[in-house]
């Protein structure tokens, strides 16, 4: 799942969270989770003063974000000194696969 501003969202993008009202956020929510952005929804929040969405995947770029490849290469990095420890490649494992699914991925 990737939060992103509003002016990044585009038609077919699946929210993530639901979405509520900046004024009453513990209220009922505006969009519920797994709702399908279309470009008049999208007009409608931007019209409602919501600025951010978290949508399903990773479907925008962000500066600074570092990809699923970057990602796995630093958790290599960081476990190479316990690489004969079952217990810590056992959590290593554990990481990769939260990372993977962070990132909008299945389990490879």
């Amino acid at each position: 799942m990737q939060t992103i501003p509003i002016a990044l969202a585009e038609p077919d993008m699946v929210l993530a969270r639901p979405v509520t009202r900046v004024d009453a956020p513990q209220g009922p929510p505006i969009c519920g989770k797994g709702t399908v952005l279309t470009v008049s929804l999208i007009e409608r929040l931007r019209n409602q003063g919501i600025r951010m969405l978290t949508v399903e995947g990773r479907p925008v770029a962000m500066e600074g974000e570092k990809s699923l490849d970057e990602l796995l290469a630093e958790l290599d990095r960081r476990f190479s000194k316990v690489e004969t420890v079952p217990l810590m490649q056992r959590l290593k494992g554990m990481y990769r696969t939260l990372i993977i699914r962070s990132m909008g991925g299945g389990i490879d």
